[in-house]
């Protein structure tokens, strides 16, 4: 039997409603409620009563991984490559002590692409312009490299880390664009690195009637994985669609449409 207060003018209907509420001292739990017991989710003990469900842990499979030293930074470090940063009134540039044709591709360039997982200064500098230094002069010592290069951009890739991505993906650009057979090479090797792409290849940011900057400064990441894929997909040949599409099902041919 639940005891109400008797009725006073000076009460008004929301206080009065507000009494209601609280648990009479007659209950048998007095002014305790029973405690929720957590459980997990898809369980039996989820059909309980008086029970919580406990959510799922998240997959975490956008996460970044944390940075790791790599085999590019030790050997930076010791001053085993020939280029050293040189400042000019036109900005900063990569000052070889050597000739690049006398340089021994097979040894410096995927040491170049092991540096691509650096994302801080100066590696990521030195990477970039150093790729690009070894395209331009050297390009016809590529093609054999290409199967020493396959490790290094998985791991790349691996670090799901947006600025590594896009290093990575400018590179890979270069190399294909800048070398002939080097995008049919590729394709064998596309089991080992288009499985990230597919992972970000629709994580674009939703901002709204927002404007995204990183588009204008070649650093979104989706824009650069479709500008790839369709890159790859012209100089890889006539089996280079219907691989790319196995691995990446939402991509759409830009010869064949």
């Amino acid at each position: 039997m639940v005891l109400l207060p008797p009725c006073a003018p000076e009460i008004c209907g929301k206080d009065f409603r507000n009494t209601l509420r609280k648990p009479s001292p007659n209950y048998p739990y007095g002014s305790k409620t029973k405690k929720f017991r957590s459980v997990p989710a898809f369980t039996i003990q989820a059909m309980q009563k008086n029970t919580k469900v406990i959510p799922p842990p998240k997959s975490g499979v956008y996460d970044p991984l944390p940075a790791r030293p790599t085999m590019f930074r030790s050997c930076y470090q010791r001053g085993e490559f020939p280029v050293s940063i040189e400042f000019t009134s036109s900005g900063k540039q990569l000052s070889w002590k050597v000739p690049i044709e006398k340089l021994d591709f097979h040894h410096y360039l995927p040491m170049f692409f092991d540096g691509l997982a650096e994302g801080t200064y100066p590696y990521s500098f030195i990477v970039e312009r150093g790729i690009h230094d070894l395209v331009t002069k050297g390009s016809y010592k590529i093609l054999p490299v290409v199967p020493q290069l396959i490790i290094p951009i998985k791991n790349a890739f691996a670090t799901k880390r947006p600025v590594v991505l896009c290093h990575t993906l400018k590179c890979i650009q270069m190399i294909v664009l800048g070398s002939d057979k080097v995008g049919e090479a590729l394709v064998p090797y596309y089991r080992q690195i288009l499985p990230i792409l597919n992972l970000f290849k629709g994580r674009n940011r939703n901002l709204g009637a927002g404007i995204d900057n990183t588009t204008t400064r070649d650093e979104n990441v989706a824009d650069l994985i479709e500008d790839t894929l369709q890159i790859l997909e012209r100089h890889g040949g006539p089996d280079a669609f219907i691989n790319i599409k196995y691995m990446v099902p939402t991509y759409e041919s830009c010869v064949l449409n």
